[in-house]
C-alpha cells in the first residue's frame, strides 16, 4: 500500500510518503522537505512551480503568484496577460509533487492520496481542493482531512477523553482547534480563527518597519518599491520581500540581523526586540483566541495533554513565550513544524468515520467558535467511505444520513469531482470522530474495529446551551465585507448536503419534497425555521424576499411583520447553496459592517449576519444543511446597528427563543 498525504500550505508544500511497510518519511522537491507553493506562468500559459517559479519571478514579477492557496476564493488569477484558474494553479502544485514521487518510486502506482487542509474551509473550498487533485493526475483515491487533526494525530498520544490543543500559525492564517480523543476517533470539541494573521502579515509589519527607517532618504524611490510601475521595480520590490522574510526567520535564531536594500538606500539593522514589538499585539490577539477557544469547550488549560505549536511562523520565540505567560502552559514544538500536519495525516486511519450530529441544539455562543464542527474525511475515488458504530458519548452520536456528494459546478477546470464518490455527506457543520490510529492510542489493536467494547465513559465537559441573553452583542465577529467578501465568507462557514438527524427535525431532502402549507403558508420545514413565531405574529404567504431593486431571493415565501417596523420573510429556497449565496448578497447589498455570529434552536443551527446602513438594517439567517433563509428587515431608524439588529434576532426571532 502507497499512501501520500499533502499539506498544500499558502507558503509551502510539504508530501509524506509511506510505501512497501516502511515509515512514513518526507518526501524531498528539490532537495528539501518543503517546496514553495508559489506559481510562475510563462508566456503561453505554462505553469513553473515551487524554487523554479521563485527563480523566474525575479525575469517578470506580473507573472508570479506566490500563495495561491491564499485566493482560492477568487476563482481565477491574472498572471501577466495569462488567466490562469485557481484550480489549475494548485493543480500545478500538487502535480510536482505527483511527479517526483513516482520518481521515487520507480513509476510504482500511489495507491492513496490524503489531502489536509484548514479547519474552517467548507465545502466549495474543499472541493476546489479535490478539482486540482484530478487535474494534477491524481487517479487513486483521494481522503481529506482538516489539519488540527492531522496535527494532533502527529504530535501525541491521547487516552480516552484527553483533549490537546493545537495552535496553527501558518502563513495565511491562524487556526486554532481543541481535538478529543473518543474510542473510535478524534473529535474537534472548538475551533477559531484569525484570517489577518500569518506569516506574510508578519512579513508585511517588518518591511514597513524598514520603510519608516530609509524612506526619508528617497521618499520617491520608496514608492515605486511599495507600488512598482516597471519591471525593474517589481523585481527590486520581490528581492527585498525575500531579504524581509529571510531576516524574519534569521530572528528566531539570532538577536539582529541586517536586512540588505536596494539602491540608493543603506542597509537595515533590525533585532529581535524590533519584531516582537511590531507583532506583539497580534500575537496577543492569537494567544488571547488560543485561551477563550480552550474556555469554549469548559475546560481549562490545565487539563489540556498539551498545547502543540504547527506552522513555520511559530517558530517566532515570542509565541511560546505568550503562550506559556498568558495561558499557564509551555508549548511543545519540534524542529520543523511545516512537516507535522503531512505526517500526522498517515496517523488518521479512514475505517470508522463516522459523523457527529448534535444531541441537542448547540450553544451559539458571540462566535463561531463554541460550535464550530468539523466533516469527517472526504473521500473521492474508489469505493466507499468506510461506516463505522458511532461511540456511545456525549460528543458522538448516532451518523447523520448521507447522500451524493454535490459539486460547485462554477469551480474552473476539466475534471469534475465526485462521479466516483462513495456517498460521504458534505456538511461543513457537521463533526465526527476521528479515528485515533491504534497503534498511537492503544484503545483497540484492530483499526478496522469501530464498535465500542462495553460501555464507555468520557471525562469531555458537557456543553450547557447558552441563553440568548448571555450573548454580548459586542463579542460578535465584526468585519467589513465587499458583495464578493461576504459571500465567501457565508459559503466558508456555512453550507453543506447532509441532513440533522433528530427526532422531528425535517432533513433537507423532506424540506424540498414537503409542498403542503397551513393556512399561513408555513410548509412543515418553514415552520420549523420560523418556531414560535409562526404563531405568534402577524404572517401570511406571498411576496418577494430579497432586497427592493437589488437583489431577488428565489423560493416560497413567508412574510411576518413585528412591531417596531420590524419584519422576517422566511423562505424555502431551490437550492442549499442558493440559501448561502443569497444570505450574504442580501447583507453586503448595504456596504457596511458586517456583523456575524451562530445560532442554534429546534433542532437546527447555523450562522446570521447582520448589517445596518442609513436608516434601513439587513439581517439573514440560514438552517445549516438545508434550503432555509430567513430574511429580518428594519427600517426608519436613523441610529439602527447591526448589533440592534442582531439583538432583536436573538430575542425575538431565532427559533426557540
Amino acid at each position: 500500500m502507497r499512501v501520500l498525504s499533502v499539506d498544500l500550505g499558502t507558503s509551502n508544500t510539504v508530501a509524506v510518503l509511506a510505501a512497501h511497510g516502511r515509515p512514513p518519511r518526507v518526501v524531498e522537491v528539490d532537495g528539501s522537505a518543503t517546496m514553495p507553493s508559489a506559481i510562475y506562468c510563462e508566456e503561453g500559459g505554462s505553469l513553473v512551480v515551487g524554487r523554479d517559479a521563485e527563480r523566474r519571478a525575479r525575469l517578470d514579477p506580473s507573472r508570479f503568484e506566490p500563495n495561491p492557496k491564499r485566493r482560492v476564493d477568487e476563482g481565477a488569477l491574472l498572471l501577466g496577460d495569462d488567466v490562469v484558474p485557481v484550480t489549475d494553479a494548485l493543480a500545478a502544485v500538487l502535480r510536482r509533487v505527483l511527479e517526483e514521487t513516482n520518481r521515487q518510486l520507480g513509476g510504482e502506482k500511489i495507491d492513496e492520496i490524503r489531502l489536509t487542509h484548514p479547519a474552517e474551509w467548507g465545502a466549495t473550498r474543499r472541493n476546489v481542493l479535490l478539482s486540482s487533485a484530478r487535474l494534477a493526475g491524481a487517479d487513486c483515491e483521494i481522503l481529506l482531512f482538516p489539519e488540527p487533526v492531522a496535527a494532533a494525530s502527529h504530535y501525541a498520544s491521547l487516552s480516552v477523553g484527553q483533549a490537546l490543543a493545537v495552535y496553527d500559525l501558518g502563513a495565511g492564517t491562524f487556526d486554532v482547534a481543541i481535538v478529543g480523543a473518543t474510542r473510535d476517533g478524534f473529535t474537534v470539541l472548538a475551533s477559531d480563527g484569525l484570517p489577518d494573521l500569518g506569516g506574510l502579515d508578519v512579513d508585511q509589519a517588518l518591511l514597513e518597519h524598514v520603510g519608516r527607517q530609509v524612506a526619508h532618504r528617497d521618499p520617491a524611490r520608496w514608492q515605486r518599491l511599495l507600488r512598482p510601475e516597471s519591471t525593474g521595480d517589481r523585481r527590486a520590490r520581490r528581492a527585498l520581500q525575500e531579504d524581509v522574510r529571510a531576516a524574519k526567520e534569521s530572528l528566531s535564531r539570532h538577536p539582529h540581523t541586517e536586512v540588505p536594500m536596494p539602491e540608493p538606500f543603506e542597509d537595515v539593522l533590525v533585532t529581535r526586540a524590533d519584531l516582537e514589538a511590531l507583532v506583539r499585539p497580534s500575537m496577543l490577539r492569537s494567544v488571547e483566541l488560543l485561551a477563550s477557544t480552550i474556555g469554549s469547550t469548559g475546560m481549562t488549560p490545565g487539563q489540556l495533554a498539551g498545547i502543540y505549536l504547527v506552522g513555520g511562523s511559530s517558530r517566532i520565540p515570542l509565541v511560546a513565550n505568550m503562550i506559556s505567560e498568558k495561558v499557564g502552559v509551555v508549548p511543545t514544538s519540534l524542529d520543523q513544524p511545516e512537516t507535522a500536519v503531512a505526517l500526522g495525516a498517515h496517523h488518521v486511519p479512514r475505517d470508522g468515520v463516522a459523523t457527529r450530529p448534535d444531541p441537542q441544539p448547540q450553544p451559539t455562543g458571540d462566535s463561531p467558535s463554541a460550535t464550530t464542527a468539523y466533516l469527517p474525511p472526504m473521500v473521492h475515488g474508489q469505493g466507499t467511505p468506510a461506516q463505522g458504530t458511532p461511540a456511545s458519548n456525549p460528543i458522538a452520536q448516532t451518523p447523520a444520513s448521507s447522500g451524493p456528494h454535490q459539486v460547485n459546478p462554477v469551480i474552473s477546470g476539466a475534471h469534475q469531482v465526485g462521479p466516483s464518490t462513495g456517498g460521504h455527506p458534505v456538511n461543513p457543520a457537521a463533526s465526527g470522530p476521528y479515528p485515533v490510529n491504534p497503534a498511537i492510542s492503544g484503545q483497540h489493536p484492530n483499526p478496522s474495529v469501530t464498535a465500542p467494547y462495553g460501555p464507555q465513559q468520557f471525562n469531555f465537559p458537557t456543553l450547557a446551551p447558552r441563553q440568548p441573553e448571555q450573548r454580548k452583542a459586542g463579542n460578535r465577529n465584526k468585519v467589513l465585507l465587499s458583495v464578493g467578501g461576504a459571500l465567501a465568507a457565508v459559503l466558508l462557514v456555512v453550507g453543506g448536503v447532509v441532513a440533522f438527524s433528530g427526532s422531528g427535525v425535517p432533513t433537507a431532502e423532506e424540506c424540498k419534497s414537503d409542498t403542503a402549507k397551513d393556512d399561513k403558508g408555513f410548509t412543515t420545514c418553514l415552520r420549523h425555521l420560523a418556531g414560535a413565531v409562526a404563531d405568534t405574529a402577524e404572517c401570511k404567504a406571498g411576496g418577494t424576499a430579497g432586497v427592493s431593486g437589488a437583489i431577488t431571493v428565489k423560493g416560497s415565501v413567508v412574510s411576518c411583520a413585528f412591531k417596531d417596523d420590524y419584519s422576517v420573510q422566511y423562505v424555502l429556497t431551490e437550492t442549499i447553496t442558493g440559501a448561502e449565496r443569497d444570505a450574504g448578497a442580501v447583507v453586503a447589498s448595504l456596504k457596511s459592517d458586517v456583523v456575524k455570529a451562530r445560532w442554534g434552536g429546534n433542532g437546527l443551527q447555523g450562522t446570521y449576519q447582520a448589517s445596518a446602513d442609513g436608516g434601513l438594517g439587513l439581517l439573514t439567517f440560514v438552517a445549516e444543511g438545508r434550503p432555509l433563509l430567513g430574511i429580518v428587515t428594519k427600517s426608519g431608524s436613523a441610529d439602527l446597528t447591526a448589533d440592534a439588529l442582531a439583538d432583536f434576532f436573538e430575542k425575538n426571532v431565532q427559533p426557540g427563543t
